[in-house]
């Protein structure tokens, strides 16, 4: 049943269809199989492996990491504001096991689209949608800048969508650091031998939750500190 997964999810990300969940509630019994399917389709899609999604809820855990892309044409179920963070030298397993401070060269201001593969959308099986690589349809990136420790929980932001009431939180970020999930996001995609390129980017994890779109097709994030970011939601 993953094999069989992999390919209709693939195909869904390709021709912009839906599945399901009630015909897929057993193709995925354990996170290590939905582990399985986020792999084989970004396989099948032929993603460089240098985009990824990590987060937790609280700073123990458990984390949940994906591979993303940017995938065009799906109808969006929101943005999430997040922070990213670029990686400044490639590491393998061995690296990836020892002390992280330092691997870190930049972080910006980032914009995670949020759509799913299922029709059920938020409301499909928790294992489901973790395949689906949690629920993620492209990363928007502002401008690179060097990597230094706020005061995260202090940071004013702000999201403006077309056409809705602007959106102003202070702090917001579950962790309370966005750096906390580099250890586990680094030993996670080094599993089995691979090598993370310098430059691959995490997104760290939404600040206060899923924003959704309504009928707005762009937005604007700032947050202090960090910059801001014009983007398109059909982008």
């Amino acid at each position: 049943m993953v094999d069989a997964l992999i390919t209709a999810l693939t195909r869904c990300h390709r021709q912009g269809t839906r599945l399901r969940a009630a015909d897929w509630q057993h193709a995925v019994q354990s996170q290590a199989e939905a582990y399985a399917v986020q792999d084989g389709v970004a396989a099948a899609l032929g993603w460089p492996m240098d985009r990824w999604k990590s987060g937790a809820a609280r700073r123990e855990g458990p984390y949940g990491h994906s591979p993303v892309n940017l995938i065009a044409g799906q109808h969006l179920l929101g943005v999430e504001v997040e922070v990213a963070l670029r990686l400044a030298r490639d590491v393998g397993p061995a690296e990836a096991q020892g002390e992280t401070d330092g691997l870190i060269d930049a972080m910006c201001v980032a914009v995670e689209l949020i759509a799913s593969r299922w029709e059920e959308g938020l409301a499909a099986p928790e294992l489901l949608r973790f395949a689906d690589h949690q629920s993620n349809a492209g990363l928007l990136l502002g401008e690179w800048l060097p990597y230094r420790p706020l005061d995260w929980a202090r940071v004013p932001w702000r999201l403006t969508l077309e056409g809705q009431p602007e959106i102003a939180c202070l702090g917001g970020h579950s962790l309370a650091d966005p750096a906390a999930v580099v250890p586990h996001w680094l030993r996670h995609a080094t599993r089995e031998g691979r090598v993370l390129k310098a430059g691959s980017v995490v997104t760290t994890g939404a600040w206060a939750g899923l924003h959704p779109l309504g009928s707005a097709t762009s937005g604007e994030l700032v947050m202090e500190g960090l910059g801001r970011l014009s983007f398109s939601a059909t982008a």
